[in-house]
């Protein structure tokens, strides 16, 4: 196929004001034909400077650009074209009432989700050392007294030249309930020795384009994480998306995804319905299943996530509700399993923690249990030996 012809129509299209444009990706069928087609938009980059609104994205032989809403008639019928959407960090629905003032002093050295997972009677044989987690959100505070120990080289997708630090908050919360390591005067996460590389796809107000989204996952791949973190969902299923992270999990990485915060019992937000990641729901004090968590069949764990204290922005802490928060948790249970047997494949993690889950109270039957470290790592070594 011709594809200096194909970019040359497409410059056109790209540079007419005369439709209503929105952001899409035009996926290759293969590999071969995605290389070829890019040599030739590297080439043609300086006669034709519209070209430069076009992003690579080599994890699913992708371009992403914005595109006429109407189908483009210069788009051979060999190429696909998909909507690129946007995703949310998992906020719960009713922040405003839920989120409490961020405070100077942490309230508990290992906050209670921590304690009832059971992490800390792990932490004289596993850490998370050496264990590298990307957490594709909204950036972390890596100025943070608890953080700055645990926060390794990272991307900043939405502006390629600032780092990725974070203006909303979302992800330095995760970030502690994984790592954070502050000593008496902080707290401490699950895997306080594990390594943060914060990859910041979302923007102040916890949107991001999932264009963005797989160039963080990309990012993961070449730099060879050990886990990714995704607390956020969409409700729309993204085939590109689900491209990314199927790579993702053939590459070994481990995907965790939050199940989302619309207390349904037959919904899982997208990317943690997509089989190959570890979708995780919410429960609280009581071993329940909190009142916003998703839940039923499509949830793989569950983990503290009911006013879970952690890090926050300006060296200060807040307490928040959602699958995000219980995500982190399950994040840093992995991570404890990876420093005792790094070879783990990912669908073996997800067997481990599944087979060695404890009970979850309540009246009706339902599917999953609940996280428990210490069952994870005596499930592991049972396996090993």
């Amino acid at each position: 196929m011709d594809y200096s012809i194909f970019l040359h129509k497409l410059h056109e299209e790209l540079r007419s004001p005369q439709h209503a444009a929105a952001k899409h990706f035009i996926r290759f069928p293969n590999e071969r034909e995605f290389t070829a087609c890019l040599h030739e938009w590297q080439s043609l980059q300086t006669t034709l400077p519209g070209l430069a609104a076009i992003h690579p994205l080599p994890l699913i032989h992708a371009f992403s650009c914005s595109l006429p809403k109407q189908q483009l008639p210069c788009i051979p019928h060999s190429l696909r074209v998909e909507a690129d959407e946007t995703a949310h960090v998992h906020f719960p629905p009713a922040l405003a009432i839920r989120q409490g003032t961020p405070y100077r002093r942490r309230k508990e050295a290992v906050p209670w989700g921590i304690r009832h997972i059971q992490a800390p009677k792990l932490w004289e044989k596993a850490t998370g050392r050496n264990v590298h987690i990307g957490v594709i959100d909204t950036g972390v505070d890596f100025f943070h007294p608890d953080l700055r120990h645990a926060v390794s080289k990272g991307i900043n997708v939405i502006h390629r030249s600032m780092l990725p630090y974070d203006d909303n908050g979302h992800g330095t919360h995760i970030a502690g309930t994984i790592a954070a390591s502050g000593g008496h005067q902080g707290m401490t996460g699950v895997a306080p020795d594990a390594i943060i590389h914060p990859v910041k796809t979302f923007d102040h107000q916890g949107t991001a384009y999932v264009s963005d989204i797989i160039a963080g996952i990309d990012w993961c791949v070449r730099n060879q994480m050990d886990i990714i973190n995704m607390s956020f969902g969409m409700k729309k299923n993204s085939r590109a998306l689900h491209e990314a992270v199927r790579r993702a999990v053939q590459a070994g990485i481990v995907v965790v995804a939050s199940s989302g915060n619309d207390g349904k019992r037959k919904w899982v937000d997208f990317p943690a319905r997509f089989p190959q990641t570890i979708s995780v729901g919410a429960i609280n004090k009581a071993s329940k299943i909190a009142a916003f968590s998703n839940r039923g069949q499509f949830i793989d764990i569950y983990a503290p996530g009911d006013n879970i204290s952690s890090t926050w922005l300006f060296g200060k802490y807040n307490e928040l509700s959602g699958t995000s928060m219980a995500t982190s948790h399950v994040s840093g249970v992995i991570a404890l399993l990876l420093e005792m047997k790094p070879s783990l494949r990912p669908t073996e993690i997800k067997t481990i923690l599944k087979s060695a889950a404890g009970s979850l109270k309540g009246a009706a039957p339902v599917y999953g249990g609940e996280v428990n470290a210490m069952k994870a790592i005596r499930f592991l070594k049972g396996i090993s030996r």
